[in-house]
């Protein structure tokens, strides 16, 4: 037979350069590629103010500093998410809102230094607005929205009264009037933006807890909060298979309340409900770590005990029993007493677990027959 070749992984792992840049394959790296993006733009903005310089359209030093100050800061940011140290500094590990404000001021401080291109650096403001736009609340939104219209208003006042011939007054209250029109769509479409993802969030919120409901229903009896009877048989399945692994017998037990439809026709249903329960939270607190049950129909309950023989599983029947002659239902009905009948099968190794169950059942009606509250064992089948 020809030697097979080892499959391939489906994912094959991230590169040096890229693990590097983004850290380990993580929830992170979301955050980590935002920041890098930002720090390409402030890249490319100092780069586009060292041409101006060059150009004679800026001075030199107003230049360099806000070139280095702004690689400075987004260069922090990104350390900040690269390194994971942003989870502990609020609850967006983005740093998104510090990151709009960062560059709001660098925005309005490159409009101040800038004349010759500064209605271009609007553009820049609005861009600022929309970074938060798919993270930002309401609330943080509108006041990013304010704050970097006033920011810009500053800038414009500022050099309208220091430098009115490079900042012409008329010109700039123009220029502010346009990008209090632009800032302000803008801010909308971020204020619905949010709106919208926060219904998008109840909503998924609300699905998931639905997913959550039906996967609990589909494994878990609704009135006992115990196992249902499709839930016990797949883990009656996989415990077969165990057992052949280790060759040991287990036992089952069938479990009926005695007259429960008594209980029901005499007081009620909901008397009925509250009775099944607390027999389940009973049954519950009775069994082995390695034990599991289920209501396995009406106001019958199965209980598997792995690795373990009927002498064992009846011990447990005698607990269950033992705590259910003290548990009082007088809360329910004055002086009602609740006792059950019990089955035991042992199931050797490799027996059809319907047989084993069949064998339970009748040890259960054996025990019903000879006056109920007690328990009849049936031994494996060799």
């Amino acid at each position: 037979m020809p030697h097979e070749r080892p499959t391939a992984p489906n994912r094959a792992p991230s590169s040096g350069w890229a693990h590097w840049l983004l850290g380990p394959e993580a929830e992170g790296r979301g955050a980590v590629k935002l920041t890098l993006l930002a720090l390409t733009v402030y890249g490319l903005f100092a780069l586009n103010v060292a041409v101006q310089v060059n150009l004679g359209l800026m001075e030199s030093g107003p230049g360099l500093w806000v070139s280095s100050l702004s690689l400075a800061g987004i260069t922090a940011f990104y350390l900040l998410v690269r390194t994971g140290l942003s989870r502990h500094l609020g609850s967006d590990p983005t740093l998104t809102l510090p990151q709009s404000v960062f560059g709001v001021l660098i925005t309005a401080w490159g409009y101040a230094i800038d004349p010759p291109l500064r209605g271009a650096i609007i553009a820049i403001m609005l861009l600022n607005l929309v970074w938060g736009m798919f993270v930002l609340s309401q609330r943080q939104a509108f006041w990013l929205y304010l704050f970097g219209l006033a920011s810009l208003g500053v800038a414009m006042a500022w050099g309208a009264l220091t430098d009115p011939v490079h900042f012409p007054p008329a010109v700039e209250a123009l220029h502010f009037s346009f990008a209090a029109i632009l800032m302000t769509a803008v801010s909308v479409l971020s204020v619905n933006m949010a709106k919208l993802r926060a219904k998008l969030g109840a909503r998924t919120t609300e699905l998931r807890a639905a997913l959550e409901r039906i996967q609990y229903l589909a494994h878990h009896d609704e009135l006992t909060r115990i196992s249902n009877r499709r839930h016990l048989s797949e883990r009656l399945a996989a415990e077969q298979l165990n057992q052949r692994h280790s060759g040991q017998t287990m036992s089952l037990v069938l479990i009926d309340i005695d007259h429960f439809k008594n209980v029901n026709d005499r007081h009620g249903h909901s008397v009925g409900d509250a009775v099944l329960r607390h027999f389940a939270a009973a049954l519950q607190a009775a069994l082995r770590s390695t034990d599991f049950a289920g209501r396995w129909g009406g106001e019958e309950f199965l209980v598997v005990t792995p690795q373990a023989s009927a002498e064992t599983a009846a011990a447990l029947v005698d607990r269950l029993r033992e705590a259910l002659a003290a548990t009082s239902f007088d809360s329910l009905v004055p002086g009602l007493h609740i006792t059950f009948s019990a089955g035991v099968a042992e199931c050797a190794p490799g027996e059809d677990l319907h047989l084993a169950i069949e064998r339970a059942d009748r040890a259960l009606y054996q025990a019903k027959q000879t006056g109920r509250d007690r328990t009849v064992s049936e031994f494996a089948q060799l």
